[in-house]
């Protein structure tokens, strides 16, 4: 059974702490903004829909002190991964509560917001798992990258998500999960997410994804994102757009799955979009094995960009989403 990745219980956010999964099953209690802040920035928590889900609580749990503390729970929570769109999202939803409710009802009111954040989340994935699920033959083979399942949301998942629902239809999907260095969200997450559904999943290195398509036995990709542009140029973990260029080199559909909150319609293309550099650490180690000395230099992205022309579709819970993007993206948003 995957355990939830984040709760409300007795006046404090408890996060599951992805760092320690699949060995062990710990969360980490948040009684305060800096908590959630810190178990953000440190993978604790992670996926775009969950970090915003878990910024959300992080203002709920400010407001305790009032405006001036939530005032600094956004700003502070802003500085965290600045990738990520839902996160942004987030925390303007619930400055806009902020501002609406009255002194003697702000935490209850930001509580409740966060709350329906996270309930309206778990729905939007089973949204996007049965739009995406029609794309898919009956017995599809996809390959997916990072962890876009329940662990990254509020449950269900985005890419994993059209896995479950496939699963749901009464089709059998099979995965091949790539590990996704350097953190190995797709080793140690995905894989184990999918094994425990009682999901066919094989897990590969992502350097083995070419090897695979060549073969002939990948019908489609699906990924998540972490922040699509107006034009479908997305941003998602580093290594997506080497599988889109694999995909397109092998004729082989590449989805994007993810909520119409990753959309930035402020952005015209990707290029637009901050890629966060993380700590060196991560690549000169594995966990705690050294596999580089410290004089060797590290570029360490956590992102990169996948431009919308390898996109072939983007699956969201308002709908599939098809080229040309920019026209229909916009025609999204308006509800048609």
């Amino acid at each position: 059974m995957i355990p939830c990745t984040l709760y409300w219980e007795n006046n404090a956010l408890w996060i599951l702490d992805q760092r320690r999964l699949p060995l062990g099953t710990e969360y980490i209690e948040c009684r305060n903004y800096e908590k959630v802040a810190q178990a953000i920035e440190n993978l604790s928590v992670r996926g775009a829909p969950a970090i915003g889900i878990a910024a959300a609580y992080g203002v709920a749990l400010a407001a305790m002190s009032g405006r001036d503390s939530v005032r600094a729970a956004v700003d502070r929570i802003k500085g965290t991964r600045p990738t990520a769109v839902n996160l942004f999202w987030a925390l303007d939803r619930m400055e806009k509560v902020s501002e609406a409710s009255k002194d003697s009802t702000l935490f209850q009111e930001m509580l409740k917001e966060a709350g329906a954040i996270l309930e309206e989340d778990i729905k939007i994935n089973r949204a996007i798992g049965f739009n995406g699920q029609s794309l898919l033959p009956e017995r599809a083979v996809v390959i997916t990258h990072c962890n876009a399942g329940a662990l990254a949301t509020g449950g269900y998942g985005t890419a994993l998500g059209v896995i479950r629902a496939m699963q749901e239809k009464g089709k059998e999907p099979s995965v091949f999960a790539c590990e996704t260095r350097p953190v190995l969200q797709g080793g140690r997450l995905t894989a184990w997410e999918l094994t425990e559904d009682g999901i066919d999943v094989t897990l590969i290195t992502d350097n083995m994804a070419g090897a695979l398509m060549a073969q002939g036995r990948v019908d489609a990709v699906i990924t998540g994102a972490d922040r699509i542009a107006s034009n479908g140029d997305t941003a998602n973990k580093i290594g997506t757009y080497s599988l889109a260029v694999l995909a397109e080199k092998h004729g082989i559909p590449f989805y994007i799955a993810a909520p119409f909150s990753s959309f930035d319609l402020n952005l015209e293309g990707g290029s637009a979009i901050e890629i966060e550099e993380r700590n060196p650490e991560e690549v000169r180690k594995f966990r705690s094995e050294v596999i580089a000395k410290d004089n060797i230099r590290v570029w360490n992205p956590a992102f990169d960009i996948t431009p919308a022309e390898l996109i072939k579709g983007i699956i969201t819970e308002k709908g599939n989403i098809f080229p040309p993007y920019v026209d229909n993206i916009a025609r999204m948003k308006k509800g048609r």
